[in-house]
């Protein structure tokens, strides 16, 4: 009973002298969450008025605001006597450990921020990324999505995607087709040219500015090869491809416009 009794009075003594610091602690943890909170808030509002991405801005602000209530978990835990050094040192070891084991991971992590910040394309914007090409559908943290004109979804990984040379057909808000048929050398170049002329200026998703562009390219064995460039929306880019081949071909043969081919045909047997 007597070692009882001694027991309770140290753990009396103890709990006295812990009280306080406990009590100041608590103190700590509830007002540094609350400013934690607020300031996550306005953070939240500064990022969103300086036009940052939506994607961006949740993650940015739960970054920031975890990062602070576990400084102010570390020094609440300081104050009620808490010997911190040999935690943080197992801390760091697990977290070294973890970084070598997440290295292609974390790769793609930074480089989805520096694409969110720096944004050399936006969800909508037709782009080409090591010899890939399609319409970003999202944007995310390790990974972005883009769908090609196959209806495919490619998902590249964002370190990829800072590593290479990135070509992006919407930023200047239109796009280049570039096309190429033939005329014989016998023909008129200012007749073909005004026939192409016609027809790219009665599409109506042929743009007016910039003008499309019609001329000689190159001079081939048996054709002149005629370079026709006209200027569309991205998204209209297949559409107005096909109609412009489809137009040209019934505009030649309309105006009689013959183009060299070869006519003999050399057949064989196929087996089985």
């Amino acid at each position: 009973m007597e070692k009882i009794a001694g027991y309770l009075e140290e753990g009396v003594l103890l709990l006295i002298g812990y009280l306080p610091r406990v009590a100041l602690a608590g103190l700590v943890l509830w007002i540094g969450f609350k400013l934690v909170n607020r300031m996550t808030k306005g953070l939240a509002l500064a990022m969103e008025k300086a036009g940052l991405s939506k994607s961006l801005i949740p993650f940015l602000t739960s970054l920031t605001s975890v990062s602070l209530k576990v400084l102010i978990v570390f020094s609440a835990a300081g104050l009620v006597g808490v010997e911190l050094a040999s935690f943080l040192a197992v801390l760091a070891a697990a977290g070294f450990a973890v970084g070598l084991a997440l290295q292609g991971s974390l790769s793609n992590f930074a480089a989805g921020i520096i694409i969110l910040l720096f944004k050399p394309y936006k969800v909508g914007d037709w782009i080409e990324v090591d010899e890939k090409f399609g319409k970003v559908e999202e944007i995310q943290i390790f990974n972005t999505l883009m769908v090609t004109p196959g209806r495919k979804t490619l998902i590249i990984p964002n370190a990829q995607v800072v590593d290479n040379i990135v070509t992006n057909y919407s930023r200047k808000g239109y796009i280049r087709i570039e096309l190429s048929v033939t005329m014989p050398y016998s023909e008129s170049f200012p007749k073909v040219e005004q026939i192409i002329m016609g027809q790219l200026q009665s599409i109506p998703k042929v743009l007016e500015d910039p003008a499309p562009e019609v001329g000689i390219e190159a001079y081939d064995s048996h054709s002149i090869v005629v370079a026709v460039r006209p200027y569309v929306v991205p998204d209209d880019f297949w559409e107005v491809k096909f109609e412009v081949y489809r137009r040209i071909k019934a505009a030649f043969h309309s105006h009689n416009i013959s183009v060299a081919y070869s006519e003999g045909v050399e057949m064989g047997q196929i087996g089985s």
